[in-house]
């Protein structure tokens, strides 16, 4: 498993790129902004591009995403209650004073136990709403054996889960009951060795929130 994380844009979005070594095919998480950056990440990796996974639509997560896409051929994937918002990422940038991202159409809408496949590598998509209503984590069973780091499971959770924090609801379409529900009846049923990779900031675990998060106690 070739799995890279790495920050992009003015609001430092995680941008996850998960290849398969075997295949050399690839899935890019959350391209928020410097396509050039991600592009030339996947060069050095010798990846191709499968498709494009968006954990919700808002702008820091989808900036990259014509860009990326049209270099590559990839596919735009994004659960279809969050369309809205994708259809409006030229008004959050300037409600935000941001700079205008182009978009491109989705291609494919996912949904709740949808499996997404990388090559060898295969996750599951669990809708996780209450940040915005479409919010998804994807699921990424842990591979190579009983111990070492790819031995452990991955939740690649968007805006939903931080390091000691949850995501904002504050904005359109969200929802604190909502993502409460989401994160005690979906997340915290994960295994504690989950590593969970956020939308912003640094890595944890499932165990580690379910112990220490403020907001979920």
């Amino acid at each position: 498993m070739i799995l890279q994380t790495f920050p992009v844009g003015l609001l430092q979005c995680n941008c996850t790129v998960l290849g398969c070594e075997e295949t050399r095919r690839a899935l890019v998480i959350d391209p928020g902004d410097d396509p050039e950056v991600i592009i030339e990440r996947l060069r050095r990796l010798n990846l191709k591009l499968e498709a494009i996974l968006h954990t919700h639509a808002h702008l820091d997560h989808v900036g990259a995403t014509k860009e990326l896409a049209e270099a590559t051929g990839a596919r735009v994937l994004l659960h279809r209650a969050d369309q809205f918002l994708y259809d409006r990422v030229e008004l959050q940038a300037r409600l935000f004073g941001l700079p205008v991202p182009q978009t491109m159409p989705v291609d494919q809408h996912i949904d709740d136990g949808d499996e997404i496949s990388c090559g060898n590598l295969k996750g599951e998509i669990l809708h996780t709403p209450g940040h915005t209503p479409g919010s998804l984590c994807m699921h990424l069973p842990g591979i190579g054996g009983t111990g070492g780091a790819e031995a452990s499971p991955r939740l690649f959770a968007g805006d939903t889960l931080f390091l000691g924090s949850i995501g904002r609801t504050d904005l359109w379409g969200g929802d604190m009951d909502a993502i409460l529900r989401s994160i005690h009846e979906r997340i915290l049923l994960l295994p504690d060795e989950t590593i969970v990779i956020p939308g912003h900031g640094p890595l944890t675990t499932v165990g580690r929130e379910r112990r220490t998060n403020p907001f979920l106690q």
